[in-house]
């Protein structure tokens, strides 16, 4: 199995550091049933090479078992698919998580990117490749191979020669790939439980709850496993404001007139209206599902949304009606950027979460004193709710990406010191049913400039 990543973007060598694997030097990392090999077959200003060359061991192939026949006669050894995807992870698991201690610049900007594989493994054929890869931002060319040249009369085999086009972070392009490759060969080599539909949430965070074939990709991802499935697209739900499945088991409480990513919606859209805002920001703005309720008030006149995955921002843009009002930006919420100045307001919905806790008084800065809007809006995960969500586990985050989940006390210290730092009044309200020991769901609080607040 052969998948090969190049670039363009100068200096193109740079393609090294966030692979963290160096152009001059071949390596390997040992699988379960074989071995990957990483190198780059060109290195140089203008235009570098990734190639990740997969070889498996037909022995260790059937000592994870499989069919009286599978155990003999399969494509494993020769078709991008699961096997390539597990490849793939582990042999750049720092990429696919976005770090580059190196150059941590590099990680949010978009390189021009080309990716190929000679031989995928795609049940349904080049237009189910397109349905997955094009919604993303990829220009998609999906050639059929043949069952036999020699026997053009037999028809097309359910491999293609996958080449995708496009402009993308490489930590977004290799999730795609992590994600799509097993969903499109729809046969994994070993069991799917929960921890494979952690896997998937994780890799798939900002893109794929608003995949317009989310359901296909999460079904064929898990093999129709339906309790993980339900357990996926829940989560899923949650992550956007498209609701669940019918059958999908959800975590939030069955007797609720609305999902509670409803509601937080319309808390924020009451918190602006209340404020008097006509020019906001929404930072970290996804997929778009809060850009989308907000283009409806008339009463905003320039909204700007700001996210650091620009596949979610594709999406977003695609999703969005108003393109005269409502404009969108790369950029990471850790990073000032003065452009951000002088808005009257800015949301950070569900957001804070996903930071890491100690990159979070960046964010503080680049929020509260570079951009300093007169008010700003955090809602965040109430920690000490989990325990009522009958489907997540003891223990476990409500989202696969999140760093940390507070609890009431623990926001209220982070938000009362930075508004104590920053020069903001601060109060906080509750977003959905209350539980009298717990407190709420999600959890809000409206930091307003003192001078605001006088006036």
């Amino acid at each position: 199995m052969l998948l090969t990543i190049t670039t363009t973007r100068t200096p193109a060598t740079d393609l090294g550091f966030l692979l963290h694997k160096h152009p001059e030097k071949a390596q390997s990392v040992a699988l379960s049933a074989g071995t990957a090999h990483v190198f780059y077959p060109e290195a140089a200003p203008g235009r570098c090479t990734a190639a990740l060359f997969v070889e498996i061991d037909p022995v260790g192939l059937v000592r994870g078992g499989g069919t009286s026949l599978t155990q003999y006669v399969n494509d494993r050894p020769y078709a991008g698919g699961s096997y390539l995807a597990v490849a793939l992870r582990a042999a750049f698991t720092t990429a696919l998580a976005g770090r580059c201690s190196a150059r941590p610049e590099l990680v949010d900007e978009p390189f021009d990117l080309e990716i190929h594989l000679p031989s995928l493994s795609a049940r349904g054929g080049a237009e189910v490749v397109h349905k997955l890869f094009a919604p993303l931002g990829w220009q998609v060319s999906a050639t059929p191979i043949p069952l036999d040249p020699q026997f053009p009369q037999w028809g097309d085999s359910r491999y293609v020669d996958l080449r995708l086009t496009g402009t993308q972070r490489v930590a977004d392009a290799l999730r795609h790939l992590y994600v799509l490759l097993p969903a499109l060969d729809g046969d994994k080599h070993y069991w799917v439980g929960q921890d494979e539909a952690d896997k998937l949430l994780r890799a798939g965070d900002g893109w794929l709850a608003a995949h317009p074939e989310r359901t296909l990709i999460t079904n064929r991802y898990l093999e129709r496993r339906r309790p993980v499935v339900n357990y996926a697209l829940s989560r899923l739900a949650e992550a956007d404001d498209v609701p669940a499945e019918a059958e999908a088991v959800v975590t939030e409480l069955p007797d609720k007139p609305e999902s509670l990513a409803s509601q937080r919606h319309g808390s924020v859209l009451a918190v602006l209206r209340a404020a008097g805002a006509r020019r906001v920001l929404d930072l970290g703005c996804g997929s778009g599902a809060l850009l989308r309720v907000l283009e409806k008030e008339r009463s905003f006149t320039e909204i700007v949304g700001v996210d650091v995955s620009s596949s979610a921002l594709n999406v977003a843009e695609k999703r969005l009606k108003d393109n005269s009002r409502v404009t969108l930006r790369h950029s990471a919420l850790t990073y000032a950027d003065p452009a951000l100045a002088g808005y009257d307001a800015a949301v950070l919905m569900e957001v804070v979460e996903h930071v890491d806790e100690e990159r979070l008084p960046a964010l503080e800065h680049a929020v509260f004193e570079v951009a300093a809007p007169r008010t700003v809006v955090v809602t965040t995960p109430n920690a000490e709710y989990n325990r009522l969500f009958e489907f997540l586990p003891m223990g476990h985050f409500r989202h696969a990406d999140h760093r940390f989940e507070w609890t009431r006390a623990e926001f209220r210290a982070w938000a009362d010191g930075v508004a104590t730092r920053r020069g903001y009044d601060v109060r906080y309200l509750p977003i959905g049913p209350e539980d009298q020991e717990s407190g709420p769901p999600t959890q809000l609080a409206v930091f307003t400039t003192s001078k605001e607040v006088a006036a």
